[in-house]
């Protein structure tokens, strides 16, 4: 059957791919030779909610080209799939189904809640593995894990379970990201900070007792600017709201214009004023002493800063708001929490962490009011009082004649400013800074392993530049919040009930008990009660402490108990948290192959090789797996972590659909087939490289396909046979020699790229010989050949063009697998897929020819050196150009006579003339063996063209100028990112190599005169 003119990618690509895995050829270690070694990569989960992006396609077309690389060489891969439970982004998803219905979460049970979930997922859950078999991707999809599947679940509990007991996990109160919609802690990878038109308000807090003292301004020479008596300590901030839960105000050690006040008392100017709390003015370095006044009020329930501050000074930390960042309403009257308040500041009584968390420190005219109507009624209140810092403010108007007149105010000192501002990344609220009680992994004590992989050696982070980064994450490393408040997860093992204390009931205080099954919890609990209470089976009463104290859920209880005779009835009370969606997914390597059972797959495939992923989840995830792997498996889970950056578009900004410059990977498929898209991103994946993608390149690298089947077409054309798989010729042909040469050299650069993960040198070494060699040299050389009446070279012509075509085929697969795989099949008599096909092991010292290939590689410098040299010079098209040499050696000479008619040919020479000299205004050509010029006198303008040429010039300096300049200024480069400064570099040395060239060229045309 005659082939089709062009490959119709959107009709054979899914065919294609449907007979990959009828074949079953993507299942865990097919193709694999006998005792082969493993070769596995873990998938990065992509959410189950999401779709198919071009940072997934990225992402997973680098993974897709080792996997097949990998099979193809015959090592037992294993590509694992699956998804992540994604547990907010799955939630929200089902709540808004629910919305369209007029119902919410709340009109469920949790159990029943939970279902519907499964039954969104079971309907549109894993959509993106659909969409991920369109770009070719080859995973095991038989093996698809689901972070919530039963047997991953299993192993999440036990995880949790054992590092309980070993003391790496606990539960404590520390500042968290809290998102105020879904009322649950978020991690920093879900909060994004946008710069947002703020304000800054300038507020007195009053010395305690009417103290006053002197405060002095200096400049930076010493000179006294400012003296005035003051009494009251001025602060900045940009959330008045958070006042009231004031613990101090900070100042730096070595600020003199507070030394005088320091430990002196000052009033929070905001509150009933007979009970207005008085704080203590301490030191500490985080405040800068030329910022604002220098002076920092300290809320540590509100501020990650402030909460570093007040732990370092024991600053009790007052939580304002509850979990929907409205002002708390609960607790006692705000006379007697500020009366405990003050008792705590003036050091008259102690206080704990639980005493501090029940205390509520908001005034009873504030309680209860959204956050942002609290932060007006806050500054109104303050103002009204005369405690605003005010300044003179001077502005124009007309008079009643008309003019200009200057008015000055003295007015609330309030700075408009650029403030960054974090909103969770789905809910779009503002996030809010709260302390509250959670399950934290102690990460100080499994990170030395993690840091020790790395610092040894045994797992390398390719760029380097991410071990510095996962060095300065993992040496400053904090605990790390693993719960969450939401409904969809894994549930906390963890079941409270009472102490029990002489048959009494402790309110406010628990007992924990953590367990793999709420059996075994109920057991442990009926051993460690023994005769105290009678534990009985079922969960207790639901906790909707929305704080998480505890507190309400302890008194319940109590009122619930039967005294009596007998013992006390307990029930145990499961914790309401699920698992942060990383804890989960740290679980992977191993998860995914049956842990805790000791499956054949986790013998085989633990540890695994390779990790491709985002460089924003270095720490997030990556860390994450490399600790949780050595805290549970005592082993690094792969031995190479390949990261790169965000995709961009052509001009490097990031992709957004509010800039409209987001390019959908299914609709490049669509548009230009998948193997387009590959190509694309295999030719830009440069290690630690800016990725910039515009539909242009991938138009183009369409184009390479295109050619590709040409080259095809050309030996239908010829009516070569196509039979069978190929033999490599044994060649007597220069020219054969040569492609059959070129053919074993390029195998070896693609391995030795794929190797250490240099996908692009890869695609551009396979680009450069399929459509340079193969293409354009191999197929118009052979034209003669397969025209001639050389029966002999015609038949071996026919067997090398097949052979090196193969190759092609092979070589290119695992990046273009589709219009490769449709290529292949066009043969007659050949059963298998190239998919299954073994990659060629030829070397170069095997198959290259010296002389063939010194002999071809001549020919194709000199034609594409004189079609420069004619491009450079303006010579028409079409002109056939009288070419000149000097000192022809007799390789030289060989070369030329034996391919004369191809070189004039192809680069259009009339003729050749031996010289002694080159005449005046001759372009050189320095060849090896001797030195060709292309004499310009008669074939082109010379005036106009040097007038051009100068054009040329000045257009080229001012682009110079620029870029000296920016390169030159200490600023851009001390502030720019490497990559823009490298890129500017490369740039910069470009332009001055064709301001050389232009240079020369002008001089050249001069001689002419």
């Amino acid at each position: 059957m005659a082939m089709e003119k062009t490959f119709d990618a959107g009709t054979r690509e899914p065919l294609i791919y449907t007979k990959w895995e009828e074949a079953g050829a993507f299942k865990a270690g097919a193709n694999a030779k006998a005792g082969a070694e493993t070769f596995t990569i873990m998938l990065p989960p992509p959410n189950v909610t999401g779709f198919l992006h071009v940072g997934h396609a990225f992402n997973h077309t680098l993974m897709d080209i080792l996997i097949r690389w990998k099979r193809m060489q015959g090592f037992d891969t294993l590509w694992q799939p699956g998804l992540d439970h994604a547990g907010i982004a799955t939630q929200l998803v089902v709540e808004k189904q629910l919305a369209e219905l007029g119902q919410k979460r709340s009109d469920y049970s949790r159990e029943d809640f939970i279902a519907k979930i499964w039954e969104w997922k079971a309907v549109s859950g894993g959509t993106i593995q659909e969409q991920d078999k369109r770009i070719g991707a080859g995973m095991d999809w038989d093996r698809s894990a689901f972070t919530m599947d039963e047997n991953f679940h299993d192993a999440v509990i036990k995880v949790f379970v054992d590092m309980y007991n070993k003391g790496f996990i606990y539960r404590g109160k520390r500042l968290v990201n809290w998102d105020p919609h879904f009322e649950t802690a978020i991690s920093d990878l879900e909060v994004e900070n946008i710069e947002t038109d703020g304000h800054m308000w300038h507020f007195k807090y009053p010395l305690a007792n009417g103290a006053t003292y002197e405060y002095v301004e200096k400049d930076e020479d010493g000179v006294e600017t400012l003296r005035e008596t003051r009494n009251y300590i001025a602060i900045a901030t940009t959330r008045p709201e958070t006042m009231l839960g004031d613990g101090a105000v900070a100042v730096h050690p070595t600020d003199e214009r507070y030394a005088p006040i320091v430990g002196m008392l000052c009033e929070i100017p905001v509150g009933p004023k007979a009970q207005r709390r008085l704080i203590p003015i301490i030191t500490d370095e985080y405040p800068d002493k030329t910022f604002g006044s220098g002076a920092v009020k300290i809320t540590g329930a509100h501020d990650f800063n402030d909460y570093q501050v007040a732990k370092r000074s024991n600053i009790p930390m007052y939580n304002l708001m509850d979990t929907k960042a409205a002002m708390r309403a609960d607790g006692r009257p705000y006379v007697e929490e500020a009366a405990t308040a003050q008792a705590i500041a003036n050091g008259e009584q102690t206080f704990d962490e639980a005493m501090i968390a029940a205390m509520n420190m908001v005034p009873d005219e504030y309680r209860g009011m959204d956050r942002f109507d609290a932060r007006k009624a806050v500054i109104d209140a303050i103002t009204a009082e005369g405690l605003a810092v005010m300044h003179d403010v001077t502005r124009t108007e007309k008079d009643e004649d008309g003019n200009t007149v200057e008015i000055t105010e003295t007015v609330p000192y309030v700075e408009s400013k650029k403030i960054m501002q974090p909103f969770g990344d789905r809910s779009k609220v503002v996030i809010e800074p709260m302390l509250t009680d959670q399950w934290y992994v102690d990460t100080a004590q499994i990170v030395e392993p993690a840091l020790d992989a790395v610092r040894s050696g045994r797992t390398k982070i390719m760029p380097e530049s991410g071990e510095k980064v996962y060095f300065h994450w993992l040496e400053n490393i904090e605990p790390w919040c693993i719960s969450r408040q939401l409904w969809w997860g894994h549930q906390i093992p963890v079941w409270y009930a009472p102490v029990i204390e002489d048959g009494v009931i402790i309110t406010g205080k628990y007992e924990m008990f953590c367990a793999a099954t709420e059996e075994e919890a109920v057991e442990k609990a009926r051993i460690f009660y023994g005769e105290k209470a009678n534990v009985i089976n079922g969960q207790g009463k639901r906790f909707e402490d929305q704080e998480h104290t505890l507190a309400s859920f302890i008194d319940a209880l109590k009122n619930s108990m039967r005294h009596g005779d007998g013992p006390i009835q307990v029930r145990l009370y499961r914790d309401d948290d699920v698992l942060d969606t990383w804890f989960s997914s740290g679980l992977w390597p191993f998860g995914t192959l049956g842990w805790p059972n000791d499956t054949p797959e986790l013998a085989k495939y633990f540890p695994g090789d390779v990790l491709i992923t985002g460089q924003d989840i270095l720490f997030f995830w990556v860390a994450r797996m490399m600790m949780m792997s050595q805290a549970v498996m005592d082993k690094d889970p792969f031995h190479t972590v390949y990261l790169h950056q965000l995709m961009r578009d052509a001009k490097g900004e990031k992709m957004s659909k509010t800039r409209g410059n987001v390019i959908d990977p299914l609709v490049m498929v669509d548009e230009y087939g998948a193997d387009a898209l590959r190509f694309t991103m295999g030719q830009m994946a440069a290690l630690g490289g800016v990725l910039k993608i515009s539909e242009d390149r991938i138009k183009g690298y369409r184009n390479f396909g295109t050619k590709l089947w040409n080259a095809f077409s050309f030996a239908e054309h010829y009516e070569i046979p196509n039979a069978g798989t190929h033999a490599l010729p044994k060649a007597e042909n220069t020219l054969n020699k040569w492609i059959i040469g070129e053919t074993a050299k390029v195998r070896e650069v693609v391995d030795a790229a794929l190797e250490t993960y240099r996908f692009n040198d890869a695609a551009n070494a396979l680009y450069a010989f399929t459509w340079g060699k193969v293409c354009d040299w191999y197929v118009e050389f052979s034209k003669p050949i397969l025209q001639g009446e050389d029966a002999s070279a015609k038949l071996e012509t026919e067997a090398t063009l097949r052979w090196v075509l193969d190759q092609a085929l092979i070589m290119l697969h695992p990046i273009m697998p589709f219009i490769t795989e449709e290529l292949w099949g066009q043969a007659d008599n050949r059963a298998n897929l190239l998919v299954t096909q073994e990659w060629p092991t030829f070397t170069a010292a095997d198959l290259v020819d010296a002389d063939a290939d010194r002999e071809m590689n001549w020919v194709i410098n000199l034609i594409e050196s004189v079609r420069s040299a004619r491009a450079q010079s303006h010579v028409p098209a079409g002109a056939k150009v009288p070419l000149v040499v000097m000192g022809l050696d007799a390789k030289g000479q060989s070369a030329w006579d034996n391919n004369s008619a191809l070189i004039m040919r192809l680069a259009r020479i009339e003729t050749l003339e031996h010289v002694e000299a080159f005449p005046k205004g001759c372009v050189t050509i320095p060849m090896e063996g001797g030195t060709f010029g292309l004499p310009l006198e008669g074939l082109i303008d010379v005036k106009e063209e040097i007038a051009r040429l100068e054009k040329t010039m000045q257009k080229l300096g001012k682009e110079l100028g620029g870029l000296r300049g920016r390169l030159n200024n200490p600023n851009f480069v001390a502030s720019a990112p490497e990559e823009v400064i490298t890129e500017a570099r490369e740039n910069l040395a470009l332009r001055e190599e064709e301001e050389a060239q232009l240079k020369a060229a002008i001089a050249r045309l001069a001689e002419l005169g």
